[in-house]
């Protein structure tokens, strides 16, 4: 096997852990390329039957309007179950608050709309795309990360996985964050993606868009960015590495259209895939302090 079957390999194995080992797991999908990669990985684990869990989109009502497009096609491609979290629900709730000013964003938010789906639904273990080399707090994690009664990790309370042996035991209440493609890198899946001809977002590859230069970084110009007359827009050629809401998720300026290339300009690239990602520069332990809190 070569390294992109080893990977595959693995990530195939974990999938069936969690089938065998849970009760009430879900696949969280972004619409981003390692959850559809993630998919690719399920259907591989177990076609030709059903998935044994859900897809579930958190959906921050300022998606790219490309990725729900795509999501809702592949969803009704592959006949398997998409559940929906608004964040919008948890806002007309009272559970969570919006944020003011122009530098506003909902995706913190997105862990209070998760948490409630997880205990809506009684699920029990929830599947993610996290990769350990996208950013620091992320190589903390174990495959199997266990959430307390509260959604809550603890970097200390990390249970040992020697030999590939995966614990999935938890007291009532508890949850536990599945990682299938923790040990793969960006280029591994990029490298999968081609290999595998999977479609993605169209926003993964160069294309004109209006753009807003902000804290340094070009953003989608969008109703949600809270645009005003001090803001120059302007329209680039760009491309997004990852996909989020389109409040803290920047663009790269490219040219790049095909896949060959995305791979090459990735391999030279001295930015980090998240070095895009606004709400992990509030501060040195941005996406810790939130994991703590229950985010992905």
């Amino acid at each position: 096997m070569d390294y992109l079957d080893q990977l595959e390999a693995e990530a195939i194995a974990i999938l069936r852990e969690v089938a065998g080992q849970f009760e009430k797991p879900a696949l969280l999908f972004s619409g981003g390329k390692d959850s559809i990669t993630l998919v690719r990985l399920a259907e591989k684990a177990f076609r030709p039957g059903k998935f044994p869990f859900p897809l579930v989109h958190i959906d921050t009502g300022h998606n790219f309007p490309e990725t729900i497009s795509f999501r809702d096609h592949l969803v009704q491609s592959i006949g398997e179950k998409l559940i929906i979290g608004l964040v919008q629900d948890s806002i007309d709730s009272g559970k969570a608050v919006e944020q003011k000013g122009k530098n506003a964003s909902r995706n913190a938010l997105q862990t209070v709309t998760l948490l409630e789906t997880i205990e809506k639904y009684g699920f029990d273990a929830c599947i993610g795309g996290a990769r350990r080399d996208e950013e620091k707090a992320r190589a903390k994690e174990r495959i199997f990360s266990v959430r307390d009664e509260f959604g809550q990790w603890d970097p200390k309370r990390q249970r040992p996985e020697l030999w590939n042996t995966f614990n999935g035991k938890i007291h009532k209440g508890e949850n536990v964050r599945i990682f299938p493609i923790s040990n793969w890198t960006e280029l591994d899946v990029w490298n999968y993606i081609k290999r595998e001809n999977i479609a993605l977002p169209s926003i993964y590859f160069a294309h004109q868009r209006e753009v807003v230069f902000r804290n340094g970084q070009y953003m989608a110009a969008a109703d949600a960015l809270q645009i005003d007359a001090t803001d120059e827009v302007s329209t680039r050629m760009v491309r997004f590495r990852t996909v989020g809401d389109m409040t803290c998720t920047a663009a790269v300026e490219s040219e790049k259209t095909d896949i060959d290339d995305i791979i090459l300009e990735i391999s030279q690239s001295k930015i980090s895939e998240r070095g895009a990602r606004m709400d992990d520069k509030v501060s040195e332990a941005a996406m810790e302090d939130r994991k703590k809190g229950g985010y992905f």
